[in-house]
């Protein structure tokens, strides 16, 4: 178990992992997620941590579908300041207890703003990772901000 599904058993909410062997030669996680698992790409959400206005003490997260890319303006004016740029990887992992690639945006160490993409309400369900590459966790995207206290906004790109 890892903390990511530690949180939502603790929470009690709907959710079911999905297991799957990690192909260390993948280019993208979320792609392989989505191929490995027969979904589409808009259903799997990958999880990324911004610096906001360039201070890599202060993060936060935004979670994106593995379809688009993260629009660093639409997450700066969510978030609330002028600007926000992609964090430094090792301040990511130390932040969340996680690894680049298996970072989750539940069960973190420390409990950062989080951004959902206003996209993951078209769906029934949303994939992320549950700590680890090869595993996922399914939840309704209502159970996701309710469990990190986050909000929706548009946020995605492309």
């Amino acid at each position: 178990m890892t903390p990511a599904i530690n949180a939502a058993v603790k929470a009690k909410v709907d959710h079911i992992i999905h297991e799957y062997t990690h192909d260390p030669k993948a280019e993208s996680y979320g792609d392989e997620a989505a191929r490995v698992l027969g979904i589409e790409p808009a259903q799997v959400f990958k999880t990324l941590l911004v610096a906001l206005n360039g201070d890599n003490k202060k993060l936060a997260v935004g979670v994106v579908p593995v379809s688009g890319q993260l629009d660093l303006k639409a997450i700066a004016s969510a978030l609330k300041v002028k600007k926000v740029v992609m964090a430094n990887p090792l301040d990511a992992e130390r932040a969340t207890g996680y690894v680049v690639g298996g970072i989750s945006p539940l069960g973190q160490k420390k409990r950062l703003p989080l951004v959902l993409d206003q996209s993951a309400k078209e769906h029934n369900t949303i994939f992320m990772s549950a700590g680890r590459r090869g595993l996922e966790i399914e939840m309704s995207a209502a159970d996701l901000i309710k469990l990190t206290k986050g909000i929706f906004s548009s946020i995605s790109k492309g």
